[in-house]
């Protein structure tokens, strides 16, 4: 079946997609999106296919990939190339990055357990005045 391309301008685009304009805009400046063609009078005109894209911008964030990350990827599909093994490995290395992340995180609990400890045995009356909290910073 033959799907009538639709056109767009950037408020019914920004509506559809729930992505604001000015991000849409900031998109198309970095290379993410391709520039729209434009009316007589200089409006941003958008056809359908660009909610595929838009879809793999946002997907790929929701992993945790950076902007420029996406733009290699999408780099790579524009000049006929499959990024599948590119891909691979920014979610290898971002799986890495989590697995040290949630290291810190654990450390950083095991930190904060202790201060709350050491709180639940101090006295809020000996608190030296000159200092704004003696729980925070050097014991």
């Amino acid at each position: 079946m033959h799907w009538k391309v639709k056109h767009m301008l950037i408020g019914e685009l920004t509506r559809r997609s729930g992505i604001p304009a000015k991000t849409l805009r900031y998109y198309e400046d970095i290379g993410l999106l391709d520039p729209p063609a434009r009316t007589a009078s200089g409006y941003r005109v958008y056809t359908t296919n660009v909610f595929e894209r838009l879809t793999f911008i946002t997907s790929s964030k929701a992993l945790g990939l950076t902007l420029g990350e996406i733009r290699s990827v999408i780099a790579l599909r524009d000049d006929g190339h499959p990024p599948c093994g590119h891909v691979v490995d920014l979610l290898e290395r971002r799986s890495v990055e989590i697995d040290h992340k949630i290291a810190e995180l654990r450390a950083l609990k095991v930190d904060l357990a202790k201060i709350v400890e050491r709180a639940s045995l101090l006295d809020p009356a000996g608190c030296d005045p000159d200092r704004i909290c003696h729980l925070i910073g050097p014991t």
